[in-house]
């Protein structure tokens, strides 16, 4: 792979994309590679986690326009459509999270907003620019915009393209943490790998009631959480762990 870069440790996988010299910028080769790297994540057993970054002065720049001379539009709708690999990251089923700093504009954004969680660092700049070119987004922007943010906010960011700061969008719940740029990459592998301790199947399950939980009405949902845990409750990391809470407990009420 050139343009992303792999380092597992701890149970933790740190994707980085690799194109400094183009800001991040996202194109076929990335999504493809970054595409590859996560459906190898998925079926291997020592991935718990998976961390996604870029470098200091960019998580992502956004798509590069260059290639857009490149295809027609018959292309993008068929046989040049990246549509199915945007979807692959949308729909990795373990935890991702995003470790940004710098620019995060257009499919940067989009990128960002697949992701579970996100740690910043205080120089991270997002926007949603591609109306300056007479685009809109094209990757999840809009409607994963409007489900974060809502309808109004969404509508401010697409139809102005104005970037916004990193402590503005953990105000307005698109970031969990903000910290410095010397301390963002390593807190974003910290809350990795205090993920990365717990049952697969359970951050998995968690996950997937989260995600898929948001996109059903509300009595669908909870029987779909009840599903997952019904599921869970039987395997052996959750009975051996309830085994173990009764012995503590019981050797507790016994000591005192």
């Amino acid at each position: 792979m050139e343009r992303i870069l792999r380092e597992v440790q701890d149970g933790v996988l740190l994707l980085r994309l690799n194109r400094p010299d183009k800001l991040n910028a996202i194109d076929e080769q990335m999504l493809r590679e970054l595409c590859t790297a996560l459906d190898e994540a998925r079926v291997d057993d020592g991935v718990r986690v998976v961390v996604l970054t870029g470098n200091e002065r960019a998580f992502s720049a956004g798509a590069d326009i260059d290639g857009f001379a490149q295809v027609t539009v018959e292309e993008l709708a068929t046989s040049r459509s990246d549509f199915p690999l945007w979807d692959t990251i949308r729909r990795f089923p373990k935890p991702l999270i995003a470790a940004v700093s710098g620019y995060v504009f257009g499919g940067g954004l989009e990128l960002t907003l697949a992701c579970d969680l996100v740690v910043a660092s205080q120089t991270a700049r997002f926007a949603a620019p591609e109306i300056r070119i007479g685009l809109i987004p094209g990757a999840g922007g809009t409607q994963l915009l409007a489900r974060r943010f809502g309808k109004y906010r969404a509508m401010e960011l697409v139809l102005t393209g104005r970037e916004f700061s990193a402590e503005e969008a953990e105000r307005w719940g698109l970031v969990n943490v903000v910290t410095t740029p010397e301390e963002y990459l390593t807190r974003a592998l910290e809350l990795a790998r205090q993920i990365a301790q717990h049952s697969p199947a359970a951050v998995r399950a968690a996950k997937a009631a989260i995600v898929q939980g948001l996109e059903m009405p509300l009595d669908p949902a909870l029987r779909f959480e009840r599903e997952l845990f019904l599921r869970v409750f039987t395997t052996p990391e959750a009975q051996e762990a309830i085994r173990s809470f009764l012995e503590r407990r019981r050797a507790k009420q016994q000591s005192g």
